[in-house]
């Protein structure tokens, strides 16, 4: 349970007992008169048992008149309770009703005490005392023994009677006012913890209006994301097999002319095409790469590295130093590509003779290096040309790297080869973000493809050029 609901349990709880307790006042404030009016004569008319005779007839009808009175003013008409000129004609013929049946029979002292707590009610101000005062005079006479004793008595006797009736009746209203300024508090308190309860729920309606948009939010930036992880996907896998298959076909039509067969040629365009369709499929389905599925990472690298060198010709050496272990699902997703990155840019690009993998493993990091003895090219050049950081695939695998908390270095020289590191920290599996489980990469909103080094190659126009012929 929240804030807001406990809040508005509380209140709930204050107002039910509140109330219970309001109406179980109220109860007996309606009932009195009426409980000691019907024990006042009943004590009267048994009288006659231990004391002389009463006049039933006045009794009776006295009591009747006074039933009757009560019942049109303090229950018939609750509406006239807030009236206090029209309360206060009730009280005033209440009291002489009262004083009237106590000089007839002293025990009607019972039914004139009720006079207390509705002068409290009823009555307001000094009005208030002053009902206390008479109603404390008809009850020292009812203490007496009626009219005819308190006259026969002394007078200081009746005096003290009466005081004492005053004082202990001050008391009580003096004490039943702190009760009542004190529940007066109470529903100011309740009517404040309602409002502020209302404002809360106000509140809490906002706040999950604003939790609405960002779910929505952060849905469309999960779509975003997904979207450009797809495409460096499809450009790591898809788009690079494709290129190969057109370099193959480019150099199998050329040497149609020549005195070898394209036999060898066209069967490895058939490999790659096969697979890169397993990939793209493998893709679509976002599971990792199918080289992984059945091969640890160096295993993987090693397997990728020998397709790779059968058919572009070039020397490959993978070594792999250190103590290999599973790593994050990401992690080693991410260093599969920059091999597979790597190894496309030096087969188009470089002109190698040699390349060399070296997968190490350390206690917090793992680095992959990727050298050839090719061409080489001027990295600050290539980025000086307009492009984020060399192209698509440079900035691929350096976002790739970025991403896991690593780092993605470049050292080359025109004529002298070229050598990418990749080092990423070496997370454990399931000891990732799910960031990380997804693919390791997570390319900011608003990056744009960039002139790739491989991108738009003079083989691939050839292709274009040759497919438009056909």
């Amino acid at each position: 349970m929240d804030e807001g609901e406990q809040a508005v349990g509380i209140e709930a709880e204050l107002r039910a007992e509140f109330d219970r307790s309001e109406r179980r006042e109220m109860a007996v404030f309606n009932a009195l008169p009426y409980v000691l009016l019907a024990v006042s004569t009943l004590l009267t008319l048994l009288q006659p048992l231990w004391d002389g005779p009463v006049p039933v007839a006045a009794v009776l009808g006295l009591a009747a008149a006074a039933a009757l009175w009560v019942l049109f003013f303090h229950t018939l008409h609750p509406e006239w309770h807030r009236n206090r000129p029209v309360m206060a004609l009730y009280y005033a013929g209440l009291t002489v009703l009262a004083g009237a049946l106590v000089a007839i029979a002293p025990f009607f002292g019972l039914f004139a005490f009720g006079g207390y707590p509705q002068a409290f009610v009823y009555l307001s101000g000094r009005w208030r005392y002053a009902g206390v005062a008479a109603t404390a005079t008809i009850s020292a006479v009812a203490y007496l023994g009626g009219l005819e004793s308190a006259a026969g008595g002394a007078w200081w006797e009746w005096l003290a009677v009466w005081a004492v009736n005053v004082v202990l009746a001050a008391v009580f209203f003096h004490f039943a006012d702190l009760t009542h300024l004190r529940n007066a508090e109470q529903r100011r308190a309740l009517a404040a913890l309602h409002e502020a309860n209302r404002e809360l729920e106000a509140a809490l309606e906002e706040n999950a209006g604003l939790h609405a948009q960002l779910l929505v939010q952060a849905r469309r930036a999960g779509v975003l994301d997904e979207r450009q992880r797809m495409a460096r996907e499809i450009h790591d896998t898809v788009a690079q097999g494709l290129a190969g298959i057109v370099t193959q076909l480019q150099a199998a039509e050329r040497s149609l002319d020549a005195a070898s067969s394209p036999h060898r040629r066209v069967t490895n365009a058939i490999d790659l095409a096969r697979e890169s369709l397993t990939e793209a499929r493998r893709t679509v389905h976002a599971v990792q790469p199918s080289l992984l599925a059945e091969a640890r990472l160096p295993d993987a690298i090693d397997d990728l590295a020998r397709r790779w060198a059968r058919v572009n010709h070039v020397d490959v050496v993978v070594t792999t130093t250190g103590d290999a272990r599973p790593l994050d699902p990401g992690i080693e997703v991410a260093l599969l590509r920059t091999a597979q990155e790597a190894l496309a840019n030096v087969a188009k690009h470089a002109q190698a003779r040699r390349a060399g993998l070296t997968l190490s493993y350390m206690d917090d990091v793992v680095t992959l290096d990727v050298r050839d003895d090719g061409a080489g090219f001027e990295p600050a050049a290539l980025r000086g040309a307009g492009s984020a950081e060399g192209g698509f695939g440079l900035a691929g695998m350096r976002q790739r790297v970025r991403r896991l908390a690593g780092r993605l270095d470049i050292e080359s020289e025109p004529g002298n080869g070229t050598a990418i590191s990749a080092t990423v920290p070496a997370i454990p599996p399931g000891g990732g973000d799910r960031s990380v489980r997804d693919d390791g990469v997570a390319p900011a909103a608003g990056d744009q493809p960039a002139v790739d080094r491989d991108g738009d190659h003079e083989g691939d126009r050839q292709g274009s050029r040759q497919g438009n012929r056909q």
